[in-house]
């Protein structure tokens, strides 16, 4: 037995690996097979549980990211084993020494033991090169490693924010990947002995006197072996019912027609879409996948919603940054009648539904990044107007981060109108919004100096004055802890990484060791 071990040592790191990778395949495949209904439904029912149970959900890209990761990494292992596992095959298939390796080697296609052998290649003239292309595994084998490359090297980030196309058609090869990983193991090209075999000639007694198989008084026979049962399938069965229904489901939402009330061009190149569907309910933050069948009948990009969930239509503000983006807003800018038809699927759920539970939130966005907090700073609006008691938020800190001026005019009216409910109410001090311009020359600088004395700001129009640069965030973090030394602080960012490290570094510094005191807890709208 100990020479059998020896000899196979790799068949069965080769089993053990191929069985530990078909388990963490299962895991992911259910876990995060289609991120945004699950993560949207897994949200609502943990919506009783802590914050910090809830907060993990936040991270469901990080951990797809990390999966795919790992996915990688095993995959690697595997086919290092199986290429050191056809080394020894190979090996043992040429071998004349009569050793053990060499004689269940010759087990082949022949007569009654027809399907009783154990090394693939069956003559000594046989290549890995010709088993690899020629055998069910060796072939779905290929097929799933070239799936898996292309969908990780296209969702490089490079690659996704400049050829989001070539990411998005790319990534749908994992339902050839999925395929293929079912049929992987059906060539049985993983064998075991036999239960007769077992009986008749047991490896405890019969693998050290594989010499004497041949002779009549022996008591132990040739093995005879069989390809094991594909279990990849049962993997997969789960995960993969669950995505076709969604996809029904999703397929089925995306078919309920949609009214576009209203269109609305902004500065710097941004499209407003005012739209009715039956029976929209939205919560806010919250995002939705749009597609124009006139740009591509395939193509759903993910936009916020920046109506309120108070408002009698949903919105979205799509800016141009890509291919499809702006062969969207030429179709809007050049076909006035018909209007392009729009498909919507959602909404979906994200971490800025959390909002009203902190006591104090701290809002940040860069750019077009304000949509989610457009529609946070709308509801509050009508909760004001509407005197809702039951708004646990006591003060809110806005920071809009600009390159180009013309960004301020997507939502002017709204922070307006908000200063004005505010003073109407007594409550100036409720929303404490900055607007910082980091794309400014010394002309605009000169000209916002001499008018600095006007009520109003002279790039806005808004009475809070634009700052020039970027926030201060150790002076902003330190003003609200000492203004709310005994507050919960929830610090939302929809914006890019650099600030992302940056605001968590700042709420991790700025969080009391004490939980009775000041806590900061950060939160970033992922897609």
């Amino acid at each position: 037995m100990g020479n059998w071990v020896v000899n196979h040592w790799f068949s069965v790191l080769f089993l053990a690996i191929w069985l530990g990778l078909n388990v963490f395949l299962f895991v992911h495949a259910f876990l995060s097979y289609e991120k945004a209904d699950k993560y949207y439904y897994t949200r609502e029912i943990l919506g009783f549980c802590r914050r910090t149970l809830r907060k993990q959900l936040d991270h469901n890209l990080t951990f797809h990211k990390l999966v795919a990761y790992m996915i990688c990494l095993h995959t690697a292992i595997h086919i290092i084993a199986h290429l050191f596992n056809f080394e020894q095959y190979s090996r043992s298939r040429q071998a004349t020494d009569g050793s053990l390796a060499s004689i269940l080697s010759t087990l082949s296609h022949q007569g009654k033991e027809e399907d009783s052998w154990l090394n693939p290649m069956q003559s000594p003239n046989m290549t890995v090169e010709y088993v690899t292309f020629t055998s069910i595994a060796g072939l779905t084998g290929v097929i799933i490693t070239i799936a898996l490359v292309l969908m990780v090297t296209s969702a490089m980030e490079f690659i996704r924010r400049s050829y989001f196309e070539v990411f998005w058609y790319t990534h749908h090869i994992f339902i050839i990947y999925f395929i293929g990983l079912g049929i992987h193991g059906i060539g049985g090209i993983v064998r075991g002995q036999t239960e007769e075999s077992l009986n008749e000639s047991h490896p405890h007694r019969c693998a050290e006197s594989f010499k004497q198989w041949d002779d009549h008084d022996s008591h132990c026979k040739h093995p005879r072996f069989e390809g094991l049962p594909a279990e990849s399938w049962k993997w997969i069965l789960a995960p993969g019912v669950l995505y076709i229904l969604e996809r029904i489901l999703r397929f089925y939402r995306s078919q309920q027609k949609v009214v576009i009330t209203k269109v609305v061009m902004h500065p710097s190149k941004v499209l407003e879409l005012q739209m009715n569907k039956r029976g929209f309910s939205m919560e806010v933050g919250q995002y939705i996948f749009v597609n124009c069948p006139s740009v591509s009948y395939l193509e759903w990009h993910p936009f916020t919603l920046t109506s309120a969930p108070e408002e009698d239509f949903f919105s979205v503000h799509i800016r141009a940054v890509g291919d499809w983006t702006e062969n969207l807003i030429r179709v809007f800018e050049q076909q006035c009648s018909p209007i392009p038809r729009i498909e919507v699927d959602g909404p979906f759920g994200t971490v800025s539904e959390d909002v009203f539970q902190y006591e104090v939130v701290v809002l940040v966005g860069a750019g077009i990044g304000v949509t989610p907090f457009a529609s946070i700073l709308k509801s509050i609006w009508y909760k004001f107007r509407h005197a809702d008691h039951n708004l646990k938020t006591q003060m809110i800190y806005f920071y809009w981060i600009c390159r180009e001026t013309g960004a301020f005019a997507w939502f002017n009216d709204l922070l307006a109108s908000l200063e004005r409910e505010m003073e109407e109410l007594g409550k100036v001090d409720f929303l404490n919004y900055r607007l910082f311009l980091t794309g400014w020359d010394s002309n605009i600088a000169s000209h916002a100096t001499l008018n600095f004395d006007k009520a109003t700001d002279i790039l806005t129009g808004l009475k809070q004055k634009t700052s020039f640069g970027r926030p201060m965030w150790d002076n902003e973090f330190s003003t609200i802890a000492n203004a709310h030394p005994r507050s919960v602080v929830g610090v939302f960012l929809c914006g890019p990484q650099t600030l992302a490290k940056s605001l968590s570094k700042c709420c991790r510094q700025y969080s009391s060791l004490d939980p009775r005191k000041v806590q900061f807890y950060f939160n970033k709208e992922n897609f």
